[in-house]
């Protein structure tokens, strides 16, 4: 008689927890489907954009070198060949060893 005591309480037991999974699962679910998702940004073409921003460049190829690096890292190029470093700020604060502008 002990012995069917102890198994009843235990299967009540396992299914008072499962039921509290299984409403938390149903609690995330609503709450993950209420979370409007972003779709990730596309990778830019760095190539174009480096070409378009070194154009002028008195050092073309280390300009786009440069520009690639910062490109690759931070998915952006300021538009024009200078200048409108608020347009990406990441492009814009990224700095060599000696703290100097690292992208063109």
């Amino acid at each position: 008689m002990a012995i069917s005591k102890a198994l009843i309480a235990a299967l009540f037991l396992s299914l008072f927890v499962r039921h509290d999974l299984v409403q938390a699962t149903e609690t995330n679910q609503v709450t993950s489907n209420s979370v409007s998702y972003t779709t990730p940004k596309k990778k830019m073409d760095c190539g174009g954009a480096c070409d378009a921003r070194c154009i002028l460049s008195s050092r073309p190829r280390l300009c786009k070198r440069a520009c690639g690096t910062c490109c690759a890292r931070c998915n952006c190029v300021p538009p024009g060949t200078s200048g409108n470093l608020e347009s990406c700020a990441c492009y814009a604060n990224m700095t060599t060893q000696n703290n100097k502008r690292k992208c063109p």
